[in-house]
């Protein structure tokens, strides 16, 4: 079993990070560095909890440390652990900027560790289903790629994740979940064009964002939003054969808030989206079935990459593009024009 130190245990380390560790059945949460003794005490009586870092860094039985800590906090948290010699694991956004993920990146090649973002997205069900879609070539050539992810969330609360200047708000939030899911179907864009706005009363940090990306033969539009409180796709798709619709986040997130598991009853089920094809005479008109979406799998690839060498799904240069699109979006919204994409690849 892959020994594991969670660095901080808010939302992102209790909810999602230390849950899917241990679900994953590779590894276990060895320690945990928190403010929160006493929670993550009752949460994991096995782990050895503390309140310094230095004390992880220096833990031997320790191998891979995962940053589950506010965003402005990723790069310095993550640049000490490589240094220390540990493998680590980045809730996103891994850093604040596309420089930050390169640097780590360098490092960690350098000294043969894993540098791995948490975007765990690549395992929604939903998006497990897209991408089988679009290989399987049933809707044509795509030519249209929407992706939505909306909630209302009128008020403001008093959290850093929704300061400005602790890295809050949506861009940084959801963008790199949205972004890597397109970037891992369709490659690198052309050209950004982005809305990055701020919509609720007395918000600091966006909350609305709104991307273009620009590729030869199709548009990737990729929204996020916390006022919308009518139903709006998860994904519109349109090919040269037909379309998709699904509606819905997928599932997990919620069933882990409300303190399941994988490997539940009903973990990761989705309903389904529906599928309109015609192949000359012949249409198609009716329900898709969602695959089963599978965290878990996540830390399973990391217990491979670090102990079989496997390739990791998600590379540091991915990261680096995320953050890349993410810079010219804010730089797009500023100047009011697309912006070309210009890949720098870590050295």
């Amino acid at each position: 079993m892959l020994r594991v130190g969670l660095v901080g245990y808010g939302f992102a380390g209790a909810t999602f990070h230390a849950p899917l560790i241990e679900g994953s059945g590779r590894a276990s949460v060895a320690a945990i560095v928190t403010s929160q003794a006493g929670r993550a005490r009752a949460d994991w009586p096995d782990a050895r909890i503390t309140d310094s870092f230095e004390s992880l860094l220096a833990d031997a039985d320790v191998t891979l440390v995962v940053i589950a800590t506010p965003n402005d906090t990723h790069f310095e948290h993550a640049r000490r652990a490589l240094k220390a010699g540990k493998h680590v694991v980045v809730d996103k956004p891994v850093t604040l900027s596309a420089a930050e993920a390169r640097e780590l990146g360098a490092l960690a090649a350098a000294r043969g560790l894993l540098f791995a973002p948490f975007h765990n997205r690549r395992w929604d069900g939903d998006f497990l289903t897209v991408k089988a879609l679009l290989d399987s070539g049933e809707l044509g050539r795509v030519t249209y790629f929407e992706s939505h992810f909306d909630r209302f969330r009128p008020l403001v609360r008093p959290r850093w994740r929704e300061e400005a200047a602790r890295g809050g708000g949506l861009l940084y939030d959801l963008g790199p979940h949205l972004i890597d899911q397109a970037l891992d179907l369709f490659g690198t864009p052309q050209t950004v064009y982005a809305q990055v706005a701020t919509r609720r009363d007395n918000a600091s940090a966006d909350d609305f964002v709104h991307l273009l990306l620009g590729y030869e033969d199709r548009d990737v539009v990729l929204h996020a939003s916390v006022l919308a409180n009518a139903p709006t796709p998860r994904y519109l798709i349109h090919g040269t054969r037909g379309s998709y619709t699904k509606f819905g986040l997928d599932s997990q997130e919620d069933q882990l808030r409300a303190g399941l598991r994988p490997g539940d009853t009903g973990w990761a089920i989705n309903p389904p989206g529906r599928l309109q094809t015609v192949d000359g005479v012949l249409a198609f008109d009716g329900e898709l079935a969602t695959l089963n979406g599978d965290y878990a799998s996540y830390y399973a690839a990391v217990a491979d990459t670090i102990e079989r060498g496997l390739p990791f799904p998600v590379t540091p240069d991915e990261a680096v593009d995320v953050m890349t699109v993410i810079e010219l979006a804010r730089a797009s919204h500023e100047q009011g024009r697309r912006l070309p994409f210009e890949r720098a690849a870590i050295r």
